[in-house]
């Protein structure tokens, strides 16, 4: 019988559980409804799940292997990571910047939003490791065809992250002119991704490999 992740409900619960996850890509998903509403957490939620694609490419052709064996290439791209979140952060604190939660300046194109989205995961080692060390798993040892398997499992991963990070930012987009309309939970909410945003940077920064 031909494998289906669909019918793998451990498959499916793990995936779950690490993509409900609170992490960069569900933060800039819920700053974008906030700031932006529904349809620019939709482009958020796109472009971090189309972030994902260099990194299940990396795992089926084995360079995510090579990255999790390089000390030096693993350390470039998670101290780029880290950098690049405690700009957003800094921003954030500055009320500027892309994830801004302010309707005074002019609005993100669609196309801003999901580059935004994308360099965040793109830029973020643990999604290699994430499909080195977990998708195979669910891949038998002795199967004929791994490449085939190793897609499908990452499309569910995929699908799942952007179902999840939609709901995610339609819920923002649904509290938004509540929090606008409150100049002082919107100074709080920009700390709070601010801090969140540093926090997840000194989270990647301990990442080993």
């Amino acid at each position: 019988m031909p494998f289906s992740s669909l019918s793998n409900p451990e498959f499916l619960i793990t995936s779950l559980i690490v993509v409900a996850s609170p992490g960069t890509g569900a933060l800039v998903t819920l700053a974008a409804g906030l700031s932006s509403g529904a349809r620019a957490a939709l482009a958020a939620a796109f472009g971090c799940t189309l972030g994902i694609v260099p990194h299940m490419l990396a795992a089926i052709t084995g360079l995510a292997a090579l990255l999790h064996a390089s000390a030096l290439a693993f350390d470039l791209v998670k101290y780029a990571g880290v950098a690049y979140l405690l700009y957003m952060a800094w921003m954030s604190l500055r009320e500027r910047g892309a994830l801004a939660i302010d309707t005074a300046g002019p609005h993100r194109s669609t196309r801003e939003i999901v580059a935004h989205a994308v360099l965040v995961n793109l830029l973020n080692p643990k999604l290699s490791i994430f499909f080195v060390a977990f998708l195979p798993q669910f891949i038998a040892r002795d199967e004929p065809h791994p490449t085939p398997l190793m897609l499908e499992l990452s499309l569910v991963f995929m699908a799942m992250t952007f179902a999840i990070f939609a709901v995610y930012g339609v819920f923002a987009a649904a509290m938004r002119d509540r929090v606008l309309a409150r100049p002082r939970v919107l100074r709080w909410m920009r700390r709070g991704f601010a801090a969140a945003f540093v926090g997840l940077g000194a989270k990647l920064a301990l990442v080993q490999r």
